[in-house]
């Protein structure tokens, strides 16, 4: 893998990380109401869901790659084409809902599985690693390894996702529990994933 596919792959995938869903969203929750160090230790649940589909994902993902060049091209719109509506439902998200409500005291164990849960369970996530990181696969070199160092830049950005996410959490309430400081942050998020899926259309492969 080349310098200029990391370049590319950096930014996009951090727009990922960073884009606000379920688990992002639990972060804060978690920091407000059990510190930063809780929040990011929780993490550590949805990081092993996202370990486990990246396994699966690339034990199938070689076959496909090296059968068709057709079907590359198909997921590689189709990944694009995810980029583009999640980057729609963020820049039109209702931000005006109410605040979450205080929640029941639970052990580190319990966050980090309910962390682990909530990202088995999106279907997002699933697509993520079967429509977007196999784009920056080169199928002419060996594919587990690539797909392996993908992955593991992946889980160590959405590491500092996390942790992004529990300081806001203990740093900036006030301004997130204003509609106006959420819908900002989501169009920010919305322009960083319309800007990836644009450059990814147009990225040619060696």
């Amino acid at each position: 893998m080349n310098l200029a596919t990391l370049a590319l792959f950096l930014p996009a995938c951090f727009a990922l990380n960073m884009a606000p869903g379920p688990n992002n969203l639990l972060s804060v929750r978690n920091a407000t109401a059990y510190g930063f160090r809780t929040a990011c230790l929780a993490g550590g649940g949805r990081l092993l869901a996202f370990a486990l589909m990246i396994a699966l994902a690339a034990a199938g993902l070689a076959v496909v790659l090296q059968a068709s060049e057709l079907l590359f091209h198909g997921i590689k719109i189709l990944g694009a084409g995810y980029l583009l509506y999640l980057a729609y439902q963020l820049w039109t998200a209702d931000t005006r809902g109410e605040a979450q409500g205080r929640s029941t005291t639970l052990g580190l164990g319990a966050l980090a599985r309910q962390e682990f849960l909530i990202a088995i369970g999106n279907p997002k996530a699933i697509l993520i690693f079967t429509a977007f990181l196999p784009q920056f696969v080169d199928p002419g070199q060996p594919v587990p390894g690539q797909f392996l160092m993908l992955g593991l830049l992946f889980l160590a950005l959405e590491w500092i996702a996390i942790s992004a996410y529990a300081w806001m959490g203990l740093h900036m309430r006030r301004w997130f529990a204003q509609p106006r400081g959420r819908r900002l942050f989501n169009r920010g998020c919305a322009l960083l994933l319309s800007a990836a899926a644009s450059v990814l259309l147009l990225a040619r492969r060696s």
